[in-house]
Parts: structure tokens; sequence; C-alpha cells
């Protein structure tokens, strides 16, 4: 199964995403994407739902000898968060990894004033949170959105993407009320690999979705 692109991986999901909303399990929801990626299939799924759109920027946070191997990853106010299984095998401590997270954090605060232009985040508290992103892996970036979600004080917590792994869902499957994906393959591999299209994107096209001016 491929999608051809975001904006039809969206429709599928909000497909699923809708009947909740219908039969009150989603009440007042908020759609939140991780950027770039996650903000075109969101933008889908918040108008769908006739809901709000807003973003979660979550940041990798890589091994010190190989930046692009995962170990943990940092959003909003939460704290990071590690996989401490490859801690443990790359012998890796979070005193160790304390100045990667700090780059990231840095880099995560740039970001956030980019996408919002100033304006803050949107209240959560008592509301149905609907984190989206266009396919999850690993689930460690996930699993850092998600904690600092959680903080916003929703009354229900959705992960919704158009694939999923399925070391993700059992790995993810205690840190939101709910997870919704559309496509759980036998063997992942890459997110890209479930899309016919999937071009990076701009800080400009995510502007031009979350319609900010620039």
């Amino acid at each position: 199964m491929q999608f051809r692109d975001r904006r039809e991986a969206g429709r599928a999901l909000a497909e699923k995403l809708t009947g909740r909303r219908e039969d009150g399990r989603l009440p007042d929801p908020v759609v939140l994407a991780l950027p770039r990626g996650g903000v075109p299939v969101a933008d889908e799924i918040a108008r769908a739902l006739g809901a709000p759109l807003d973003v979660v920027v979550a940041r990798k946070i890589g091994a010190p000898f190989q930046p692009e191997l995962g170990v943990g990853a940092v959003a909003g106010d939460a704290p990071p968060v590690y996989d401490p299984v490859l801690l443990g095998q790359l012998r890796l401590s979070e005193r160790d990894l304390a100045p990667t997270a700090e780059r990231e954090q840095a880099e995560l605060r740039r970001r956030e004033e980019v996408y919002r232009r100033g304006r803050g985040p949107l209240d959560l508290a008592g509301r149905s949170a609907v984190l989206v992103d266009d396919g999850v892996a690993t689930g460690s970036t996930a699993r850092a959105a998600l904690r600092a979600v959680r903080q916003a004080g929703p009354v229900h917590t959705v992960l919704a993407a158009p694939v999923c792994s399925r070391e993700a869902l059992e790995q993810l499957s205690g840190d939101a009320d709910e997870i919704v994906c559309v496509y759980v393959p036998p063997a992942f591999g890459a997110v890209g690999f479930w899309y016919e299209d999937f071009p990076q994107l701009s800080d400009d096209e995510v502007l031009d979705i979350l319609h900010v001016t620039k």
C-alpha cells in the first residue's frame, strides 16, 4: 500500500477520525502537527473535523558520533525523552547527551517562533488533542511530543499517522489514550517508502498551510 502524497494520506486518516468525532469520542478537538511533514496531513484532518490547527515542534537527539541515529527527542517544555535500551547499547548517559539536547532545544524554540510568529500555543485544557505526523517509525519524537501535549491538560490524547510500524505502536501504547493508523505494514523501513510523492517541505510551505503571515 502506498499513498499518492501527504494530502491523500491525510484524507484517509481523517475518515477514521471523523467517526470518532461524530459519536462523541473526540470532543472539542484540536489538531496538532509535527512539522514539517505532518503539517499537510494534519491540515486535511483539521478541515474534516472543523478543528483548529497548530504545531508541536519536536527535535531528535542524535548520538554524538552518529547524529542521524536518534537516541532521544525533545518537545515543548518537557524534559528530553531517551531510549534507555539504545543508551545502554551505546554506553551513553543523559549527561553525555546534554550538550546535544541543549542545541536541539534552542533549534526547537527557533522553529516555534518561525511557525507561530509570536503567537502562543492553542489552549488544550479540557479538549481532545490529535497529534499528527506523516508516519511513525521508531516513535521517539512522537513520545516526546505526546509528553509535551499531555502537560497542557487535554481530556483525550490521540496519536494519528497514516502509516506506523508495529514496534512504535507497542512502544507508544502507554503514551496516548488512542493511536490511529491507516496502515501498519509487516515490515516498515522508512516513512517515505509508503508515499509515491514525498518531497521535503520548506518553512514557507508550512507557513502557507498554517496561514501565518511571513
